[in-house]
């Protein structure tokens, strides 16, 4: 019996071995992916301020030539301008993706994926905060973009962070690396 118990791992009574403490394996994801968070969407709101305080409603400035510049814009739509009537839709939709980002994080057990659910949670939330608490309403604020490259739309980083972490996401789908850490081959 005790040898059929440390094949299958049970231990015998009277064990002195002690358990190891481990700590919970996502544990650590759950702070890469907060931490993530929390950078993204701080590097975002203290731009936005930054661009309100110093930028709206004076001349763009030139960062490199004609191909890069800062423009303080508010935009009620989507990407591109696109939208504008549906604002409160996209307020739906980022509230919707933190929401199913929150819930992933229970089974997130995958470095990569803490990143970049972190950079879309960031994102998400930044532009979300814009929606609620920016004019002309609740859940109708347009966004605060700045970011204006020659011949592409005016962005922001909250932006750059949901378009880095969907870029990482479908590497890491085409990769056949799972949320929960597990590798498959299709």
């Amino acid at each position: 019996m005790a040898e059929a118990e440390s094949i299958i791992g049970t231990p015998e009574v009277g064990d002195d071995a002690q358990p190891e403490s481990v700590e919970p394996k996502g544990r650590r994801r759950i702070v890469a992916l907060l931490v993530v968070a929390l950078l993204a969407y701080l590097l975002d709101f203290g731009s936005k301020m930054l661009v309100v305080a110093k930028l709206e409603h004076q001349p763009p400035i030139r960062i490199i030539g004609d191909l890069l510049k800062f423009e303080a814009i508010r935009n009620p739509g989507a990407a591109f301008g696109f939208g504008e009537a549906f604002t409160i839709i996209f307020t739906c939709i980022a509230a919707t993706v933190i929401i199913v980002i929150v819930r992933l994080s229970r089974k997130l057990y995958s470095l990569p994926w803490a990143i970049a659910l972190g950079l879309l949670l960031g994102g998400a939330l930044g532009n979300l905060t814009d929606r609620i608490f920016r004019s002309p309403g609740v859940f109708r604020g347009a966004v605060v973009d700045f970011i204006a490259p020659a011949h592409f739309a005016v962005f922001n980083l909250a932006d750059s962070a949901i378009v880095c972490g969907g870029i990482l996401i479908v590497l890491l789908s085409f990769k056949g690396l799972d949320p929960d850490g597990t590798v498959h081959k299709d």
